[in-house]
């Protein structure tokens, strides 16, 4: 059996401002903003070479949670150096990267405070 994660809500107070800075500080590909109703909107971003994507929602009771509450979400990339650079050079406020013995992090907010964190497997040779 499989088990593919593949969609996290991220709760936001404000979808657009969520949207622009995920998709255009963040690089995240839009893939859908929809409005079924006059009550619901969804908005699916998915970050570059990843199979998972993030939903900002409003009106989908059944995925609220306090905007700013999602902690630590990770996004594995190659070069931590090179990402943190380059997100910091489209705006976003980057945390220094630390080093923990063969894995680098280094973090950021979104505008309501969900926090995120670049992480590289430093690989042995």
């Amino acid at each position: 059996m499989d088990l593919k994660l593949e969609l996290i809500p991220v709760p936001v107070t404000d979808i657009d401002r969520a949207k622009h800075f995920y998709a255009e500080q963040v690089g995240f590909r839009l893939d859908h903003d929809v409005r079924p109703n006059a009550t619901v909107r969804v908005v699916q971003l998915t970050p570059p070479g990843s199979g998972c994507s993030i939903v900002l929602s409003e009106g989908l009771a059944g995925i609220a949670m306090a905007p700013g509450s999602l902690r630590g979400l990770h996004l594995v990339v190659d070069n931590i150096e090179e990402a943190r650079a380059t997100l910091a050079g489209r705006g976003v406020s980057m945390g220094e990267i630390q080093n923990m013995g063969g894995i680098k992090y280094a973090g950021f907010r979104d505008p309501d405070g969900n926090t995120w964190t670049l992480q590289e497997i430093i690989k042995q040779r």
